[in-house]
């Protein structure tokens, strides 16, 4: 995420020592250390919370699901991996390449519009 390399860490550590002196920087890490831990219980306590909250039927629930990206990947392209390519997912009618929502006009009784041809209107929808 942030790219840093041995070097960058070892500059950081040697900033960190001048800033701070040998005296006070085993100090501070224990605090960044301890802020950190207490960071992490907050959010793990939340988390539980919200489980709890939802009930049992939500016991499945996958708060990174709410990610408009994860949302929009498990649910709309569910059929790519991560390269792109196609996949059946087991019901038969997956097509490599196409997700569902493009095969779905597949069905009968659908048609796949023109290039330039205008979708249907109807005005008593709006």
């Amino acid at each position: 995420m942030f790219d840093l390399s041995f070097t960058k860490i070892l500059v950081l550590a040697v900033i960190a020592l001048i800033i701070f002196g040998p005296d006070q920087l085993p100090k501070i890490a224990r605090q960044a250390g301890q802020a950190l831990r207490d960071l992490r219980m907050i959010a793990e306590k939340a988390k539980s919370d919200l489980e709890e909250g939802l009930g049992p039927e939500f016991r499945d629930f996958d708060i990174n699901d709410l990610n408009p990206k994860n949302f929009v990947r498990k649910h709309l392209w569910d059929e790519f991996d991560g390269n792109g390519n196609g996949a059946d997912n087991g019901n038969g009618n997956g097509a490599a390449g196409v997700p569902e929502v493009a095969r779905r006009a597949e069905t009968p009784g659908a048609a796949l519009l023109t290039p330039g041809e205008s979708p249907p209107y109807d005005s008593e929808a709006t």
